[in-house]
């Protein structure tokens, strides 16, 4: 048997982006799919989000000026308040199992039954409507024949209103700047956004001068 071939720059930040492209289809996820999968996909985020800069790490077996250039990200990250909460929220999830969110809803104008209309019929042995549960879904609770009550999900027209998931104690700052949305989805775009940067940093350090 011949060893493993050790890998290459190429090789490490290729991993790097295959790990990072996990964590954005948690973010399209989050934010276009249905209810079911946002949790999941806001969960892969912060899951693989973290792991790409474990990734990238492995460049400082091959390069031996990595930590030189690295010092600055670290400390970034370290002191920067929505990098350091999406780190503490990596090790809860993984330690605890824990991920608390919040549901804000908006209701512009609601009148019932009129605007219900809006949504079509209700499914058979709907008993009830729901805005804005713990996913940040809204739609008819269906009683089955056990007895037992299954969520039926539809969309929300949003002259209706508007739901938005929020973390509890949620960052404000992000690069020295006022995060004037707190919201979930935005707070998960400027997370992924950072993390395309610093990749982006590495493969100009690192790919050109292997």
């Amino acid at each position: 048997m011949h060893d493993a071939k050790p890998p290459t720059v190429a090789d490490i930040i290729a991993r790097a982006e295959q790990v990072l492209k996990v964590a954005e289809q948690g973010l399209k996820d989050l934010i276009e799919g249905p209810p079911e999968r946002k949790f999941a996909g806001l969960m892969n985020l912060i899951v693989f989000g973290r792991a790409v800069t474990n990734v990238l790490q492995n460049l400082r077996s091959i390069k031996r000026d990595f930590d030189d250039w690295y010092a600055h990200y670290r400390e970034e990250m370290k002191n920067d308040p929505l990098m350091r909460y999406f780190y503490k929220l990596r090790s809860k999830i993984l330690k605890e199992g824990i991920l608390e969110t919040s549901t804000h809803v908006y209701i512009r104008k609601l009148r019932i039954p009129e605007d219900l209309i809006k949504l079509g019929p209700p499914p058979p042995n709907a008993k009830g409507f729901f805005i804005g549960d713990e996913l940040g879904g809204s739609g008819w609770e269906i009683q089955l024949p056990d007895g037992s009550v299954e969520k039926y999900y539809v969309e929300l027209p949003a002259d209706i209103a508007s739901v938005s998931l929020h973390f509890p104690d949620a960052p404000e700052y992000h690069l020295g700047q006022k995060i004037d949305d707190t919201s979930i989805p935005n707070l998960a775009k400027l997370y992924i956004r950072y993390l395309r940067r610093l990749i982006a940093a590495a493969k100009k350090r690192f790919l050109s001068t292997s």
